[in-house]
């Protein structure tokens, strides 16, 4: 699992630019899926078959892509002005490296250096029009040999376990989902599931609302990263949850109320095998849920996530048991569908 993780992390994909993580998972799981393909927006769509026929009644689902950077325009000094794909706090860009492109041209975020800057200047978050991407270019032309408009850009990071059981990663949300899906396709299911690796999660959810319009399942399950803020700048009641404490289910969020039989369900099978679970205890946030639980006549959603800290950084935090026992907890939830609910 853990390994299966860190190499997703390491994969770049952008918002609409999934093409690395999907060609990943399609390798890995064609071998063992019933019907793979790729859908307009992007999401690639895996079924398989398992012991009981049960058709599309289920529906896994997380999403491939992550946020980052889009090359907007070029400075006469060749230096790259950008927008940010998803919600990217701008206090955490400075200085960070990146990789432009299919090139991967690596750059360096800039900013006017402190010497050169007002007092009042050095109290205020800079703007995103002040800031650029450095790739070492002369100047306009030079750039635009080595990247183009419209290029994206990630953040550069190595995926490593480090401390007491945790991994440092970017991407984590919600390259943990993905793990999940991809070593639950390996297995012998009990059901027919079909598994949907979504694309434009960061955006809006955009991929997930089409997919699920085509799969049309009865039940969705969201396999997700969420924000854990167990930091000691917040208060505990706005900390959400807690990395180590494992799987968050919730009950709601900003975007959809989950079904409560299923939400009930996933607390007793972790109750009964043994499995740490915790809530939120903050409402943040939003997952693919809010698009396909209004597709259609609508469908019954519920979701596992893993507790991840500095969500949309450059380095994400999660615990590597959460991870495992997310797996361990929705291989159970597949189980009691297959077994009628």
């Amino acid at each position: 699992m853990i390994e299966t993780l860190k190499t997703l992390c390491a994969l770049s994909g952008v918002s609409s630019f999934e093409d690395q993580v999907r060609d990943y998972i399609r390798r890995r799981v064609e071998p063992c899926a019933d019907g793979v393909r790729t859908d307009a927006a992007g999401n690639l769509i895996v079924f398989k078959r398992g012991a009981r026929a049960a058709g599309n009644r289920l529906m896994l689902c997380a999403h491939m892509d992550e946020v980052g950077l889009i090359v907007k325009s070029v400075t006469d000094e060749g230096f790259l002005k950008f927008g940010c794909v998803g919600g990217i706090d701008r206090r955490i860009l400075l200085g960070k490296e990146v990789a432009v492109g299919e090139k991967r041209v690596p750059g360096v975020i800039g900013l006017k250096p402190i010497h050169l800057t007002a007092a009042e200047e050095r109290e205020k978050v800079p703007k995103l029009t002040n800031l650029y991407i450095d790739i070492g270019a002369k100047d306009r032309d030079e750039a635009l040999s080595r990247v183009e408009l419209g290029d994206c850009a990630v953040f550069i990071s190595e995926a490593a376990e480090f401390g007491d059981g945790m991994l440092k990663a970017k991407a984590i949300d919600d390259r943990v989902g993905c793990a999940v899906m991809v070593k639950l396709l390996e297995e012998e299911l009990p059901m027919d599931c079909t598994f949907v690796f979504t694309a434009m999660e960061e955006v809006g959810s955009r991929g997930a609302f089409g997919a699920a319009f085509s799969v049309e399942p009865e039940i969705a399950l969201v396999l997700e990263g969420t924000t854990a803020a167990d930091v000691p700048s917040l208060d505990e009641d706005r900390q959400v949850c807690w990395p180590g404490r494992g799987p968050v289910l919730s009950w709601m969020d900003r975007g959809a109320i989950y079904d409560r039989t299923l939400f009930e369900l996933l607390r007793s099978l972790a109750e009964d095998n043994g499995l740490p679970w915790q809530m939120k205890h903050y409402l943040s946030g939003g997952t693919d849920a809010q698009a396909v639980q209004r597709v259609k006549a609508g469908v019954r959603v519920t979701g596992i996530s893993a507790a991840v800290r500095y969500l949309h950084a450059p380095n994400s935090v999660c615990s590597i048991s959460d991870a495992e026992h997310m797996l361990e907890l929705a291989r159970y939830f597949v189980r009691a569908v297959a077994g009628g609910i």
